[in-house]
């Protein structure tokens, strides 16, 4: 699970800094302000990929894709982008789980195999 969902809050941190630029010519917000909000949301996703295995992890993600779809009021754009990036991380949660199980399923019968 760790794996994707850490190729998917990567990808958030590219797509935070590119909205960052894009807020910074399209809306009225000063600068300071967007690169407060953009450089705190870049660092959250950098910071949520160590803590993907530590209780409460996967809770900061979902609260970093609500903060994402929330930038659309800032950017439009990220209303939809935000919401591919919580689809992303659903399946990244879901499928990874799913990976996770048959990994200690098939690590288990390995051992029961030897002993």
């Amino acid at each position: 699970m760790r794996t994707l969902c850490a190729s998917t809050l990567i990808g958030e941190f590219f797509v935070i800094g590119f909205a960052g630029l894009v807020a910074m010519q399209l809306s009225d917000v000063s600068t300071t302000a967007v690169w407060a909000v953009s450089g705190t949301g870049m660092l959250l996703s950098l910071l949520l990929c160590g803590m993907l295995g530590r209780p409460g992890g996967v809770q900061l993600g979902w609260a970093l894709q609500i903060g994402l779809i929330a930038s659309g009021f800032v950017v439009p754009a990220m209303f939809f982008l935000g919401a591919c990036f919580a689809g992303l991380w659903w399946a990244s949660v879901h499928f990874g789980r799913k990976v996770d199980e048959a990994k200690a399923t098939r690590a288990a019968a390995a051992e029961a195999e030897t002993a």
